[in-house]
């Protein structure tokens, strides 16, 4: 997830609104970029569909700086499952009170660096992620699908804002999934052990090159990229 190619593709286009599947797939391509919460939920929604799955999107704070979207998809029986790729979750989980594998307990193996509690009600859910320094942060979805008209009108809200550049990706090591991140010009690996920050750097260029290392994105456009965040 990375609102890198937001300020990118806005310099070189001139527009700031949410791009297509087939223009975000052009520019993985080329490019190594990605995209943030609702570039990725557009496009996973897609590709559920080509395989016939059903999903629609959730989100909170819709049109705000905050506003942020996830995926439900539903299996074969019709029970759903919370899948978040803009917060890089390592695997989708039950939010179905009902069912016997739904589990209430603290659980491993679904967000990097820490434990995650699922609180699911029918119209709502609530996460609480537990953090190895004994952190607790909440995050709650209104389970009511987005109309699409009304998730494009969002996503289209959210490319107009530049606020600071953000990275994060998934590290996969034997035995965890680490989770990297940089965040107006600092850069750390968080664990199960908790959090490392990476050395400091001068330049956007020695950052561009760290991310691109990190990442794979092209490091030209990388670079031109947090200029543009620099003069915000």
């Amino acid at each position: 997830m990375e609102t890198i190619t937001k300020a990118w593709y806005f310099a070189q286009s001139g527009q700031r609104k949410q791009r297509s599947v087939e223009l975000m797939k052009e520019h993985r391509q080329q490019f190594g970029t990605s995209g943030n919460c609702f570039d990725l939920a557009i496009w996973f929604m897609h590709e559920l569909s080509q395989e016939g799955i059903t999903s629609y999107a959730v989100g909170h704070d819709l049109k705000t700086p905050d506003a942020h979207v996830a995926v439900v998809t539903l299996n074969e029986e019709g029970h759903r499952y919370f899948c978040d790729l803009g917060d890089q979750w390592i695997q989708p989980i039950l939010i179905e009170k009902n069912r016997d594998s739904y589990c209430e307990d603290a659980l491993e193996g679904f967000v990097t660096g820490g434990r995650i509690k699922v609180d699911a009600g029918s119209h709502e859910v609530q996460f609480s992620y537990l953090r190895p320094n004994g952190k607790v942060s909440r995050q709650k979805f209104d389970l009511e699908p987005i109309p699409y008209d009304q998730l494009l009108d969002a996503a289209n809200h959210s490319q107009s804002l530049l606020r600071h550049p953000l990275v994060e990706m998934r590290l996969f090591q034997p035995g965890e999934v680490l989770h990297w991140e940089f965040d107006r010009w600092r850069s750390f690996i968080s664990s199960n052990q908790g959090l490392v920050d990476e050395s400091k750097l001068i330049n956007n260029q020695e950052w561009a090159e760290r991310i691109h290392t990190r990442t794979g994105m092209a490091q030209d456009l990388v670079y031109r990229s947090l200029d543009i965040y620099s003069q915000l």
